[in-house]
């Protein structure tokens, strides 16, 4: 069984082991009381969790706790004369041409930072100790004030953690019960402004995660669940519960990393090794790469600019683009379309709930491309409300008829997804221009085929369960960790034995973890990676590299010809410098099968038909209608032509052919 709990709906999906089918389900999220939604989507599958042998479960509370600072009271001990660290940032503004743009203020107030007399130089010598009275005080100031939560946060203290395991030792002896989050244990690495930030927003979330998970794991345990619950983190693996208390931050953007784990499965299914994963909600598209049959992951990301996580996380590139996404006319008289959008409520105008502005979801059903009821019938639509919300706030303004406006309206939309992709495509130059688009979420086959036309893409390929393509991503990944030690040295002074030692250690901490969440060492996995760069040069790569005497030499090669491909540049005279050592730990689970089903040539039978304007004239077509569940594979159907199920809208513009694969997958391309 897999759960995800997203910002609008929850999912649940079944998958049968012993005959390969899935059954799901989708709920309506509460903000408020998110177990409840997945208790009701456990009961909705319909399945006895005695018979579950394994539960995994991604989530956007973490995600929401950061963007909407829903946190505890927290506070922050430092080395005396750098409790600003957090605040001051580096510098940097997220429009780097926008300059009233303000970057949101530290997650901890100026009053809640405190510092104490210690420091650690950078080789990890003791150049000022622990002031052991100063750190009783402040101990006794927050139990005074009731805080039970701190990120301690130390200089150097990667290099030497000491006096952070002694502070925390401080604290425990005058309040037991308060939560702890050391620097040290958290993100072990140089760069202190990074790994303040990751500890200070871990700390936050440690009540909220540790609260929620304990709570679920109970009534799981209560009601028959005898195995692991697996969580989905942002790095595009799993973790155990136990580990979660201690890396809640690890399940920031664990839903959309369910949702790239998915995308590079359907890739492989339909033999791609690389492809585009796009993945279109209410409010926000999420793009992720697919290169070489591996999702990129990446160590320095945000929720929220100016507040960085070091922890490894899926790459991606987001945009304010999705079906409840509002459009408007600017001071200048041009036609814009989101980020700003309506939400789950009141929603968009045609939901009745009272929106009044324009947003993508009007525009489609305006334009026929969306039917007047959703889900199976529970949203029914107000197709004059939206006409109504299209010519007041876009179509008068603009002097145009509503037909035009709405038209405009998806077509700078689908313009600003393709310029998204693009942007993101510019880093991964060894991509085949071939790669098909992976559409999910409820909007995403709405758009795709656009999207893909203004991309030059020649495949969009649509998953049989759309809207619930996060949560069937939980289904497909092992236990991963990862663990990383700093090492800079320049590579050709390098001592392999005392490198190989280095990596020993890492591997050593990765078995002992992978055995506290009861993997076996047959199916322990262990990769080596390290960073690279021009000695002098802040930027590094990160490379894999083996073992033996002649694997440094082999990954400085790699490093150079990887250089060349990303940046255009070659110096070999500079020396390369190993920056860090890094390890992924993967614990493998055992293999899930997804049915296969026999192609059988049909012509399948329209339900209905209906007028819908396509992006090429603005001329209605009467359009031929069809139901997604009486495709059956080898069916194949051709544009114009809308396919409705009950979590998303496929639109298959003239011109174009959608055929069912044996997976059930709609591969949908141009021409006959």
């Amino acid at each position: 069984m897999a759960i995800d709990v997203g910002g609008t709906f929850t999912d649940a999906c079944v998958l049968d082991e012993a005959t390969a089918e899935l059954t799901t389900a989708k709920i309506p999220s509460s903000r408020e009381r998110p177990l409840d939604s997945v208790i009701e989507a456990i009961n909705a599958v319909g399945v006895d969790l005695a018979d579950v042998r394994l539960i995994t479960h991604s989530t956007t509370i973490t995600t929401n706790a950061l963007l909407t600072r829903t946190f505890p009271r927290a506070a922050m001990i430092t080395t005396e004369g750098f409790r600003d660290i957090i605040e001051i940032r580096d510098g940097t503004q997220e429009d780097s041409w926008d300059a009233y743009r303000e970057v949101s203020g530290p997650y901890i107030r100026r009053r809640d930072r405190y510092e104490v007399s210690e420091r650690v130089d950078y080789s990890g010598r003791v150049f000022t100790p622990l002031d052991e009275d100063q750190a009783r005080r402040i101990a006794d100031d927050l139990r005074t004030r009731g805080i039970r939560t701190v990120a301690v946060c130390f200089l150097n203290s990667h290099a030497n953690s000491q006096h952070e395991k002694r502070m925390r030792e401080i604290l425990h002896e005058i309040d037991s019960e308060i939560h702890v989050s050391l620097s040290s244990e958290i993100l072990p690495e140089i760069n202190e402004y990074e790994r303040f930030s990751t500890t200070v927003a871990n700390a936050l979330l440690a009540s909220l995660v540790t609260t929620y998970v304990g709570r679920l794991a109970d009534y799981l345990a209560e009601n028959g669940y005898r195995g692991d619950l697996l969580l989905m983190h942002s790095g595009g693996g799993s973790m155990t519960a136990g580990l979660v208390n201690q890396f809640p931050l690890r399940l920031a953007a664990s839903s959309i990393a369910g949702g790239a784990m998915a995308a590079r499965h359907i890739a492989e299914q339909c033999g791609f090794q690389d492809a585009i994963a796009f993945d279109m909600g209410g409010t926000s598209t999420d793009i992720t790469l697919i290169n070489y049959g591996q999702v990129r992951v990446v160590k320095h990301w945000w929720v929220e600019y100016g507040h960085p996580i070091s922890f490894p996380g899926v790459e991606l590139a987001t945009i304010g683009s999705g079906g409840g996404t509002i459009a408007w006319v600017d001071d200048a008289g041009a036609l814009r379309n989101g980020p700003q959008s309506a939400g789950a409520d009141p929603g968009p105008a045609s939901y009745g709930r009272g929106g009044t502005e324009p947003t993508n979801t009007d525009a489609n059903l305006h334009l026929g491309r969306l039917g007047t009821a959703l889900a199976g019938g529970k949203v029914q639509l107000d197709a004059e409300a939206a006409r109504l919300a299209i010519e007041t706030h876009l179509a008068d303004r603009l002097s145009m008829d509503v037909t035009t406006a709405a038209q405009s309206m998806v077509q700078v939309a689908d313009a600003a997804m393709a310029n998204a992709v693009r942007l993101l495509r510019q880093s991964r130059r060894s991509m085949s221009p071939n790669a098909p688009l992976i559409v999910f979420g409820g909007a995403g086959p709405m758009h795709g085929v656009a999207v893909a036309r203004e991309l030059q893409t020649p495949m969009v390929i649509v998953p049989p369960h759309p809207g619930i393509t996060s949560a069937l991503g939980c289904l497909l990944v092992d236990i991963r960790h990862d663990f990383s030690a700093m090492y800079q040295n320049l590579a050709h002074e390098v001592d392999p034995e005392h490198l190989e030692a280095q990596f020993a250690d890492l591997e050593s901490q990765a078995r002992e973890r992978l055995a506290f969440e009861g993997i076996s060492e047959r199916d322990m996995q262990m990769e080596r990676f390290v960073n690279m760069r021009y000695a002098g040069q802040w930027r590094s790569l990160l490379l894999p590299i083996g073992s033996g005497p002649s694997a440094l030499p082999s990954t400085v090669e790699e490093f150079q010809a990887e250089y060349q491909a990303q940046y255009s540049y070659l110096n070999r005279q500079v020396p390369v410098e190993i920056y860090q050592l890094s390890l992924t730990a993967t614990g493998r689970l055992p293999r899930v099968h997804f049915r296969e089903y026999e192609i059988t040539k049909s012509t399948p039978k329209a339900q209905g038909h209906r007028d819908v304007i396509f992006d090429d004239s603005i001329t209605p077509i009467s359009t031929s209608i069809y139901a997604r569940s009486a495709l059956q594979a080898g069916a194949v159907v051709r544009g114009p032509a809308i396919i409705e199920q009950i979590d998303t809208t496929t639109a298959v513009p003239p011109g174009y052919v959608a055929a069912v694969d044996e997976w059930l997958n709609l591969r949908i391309t141009e021409g006959s």
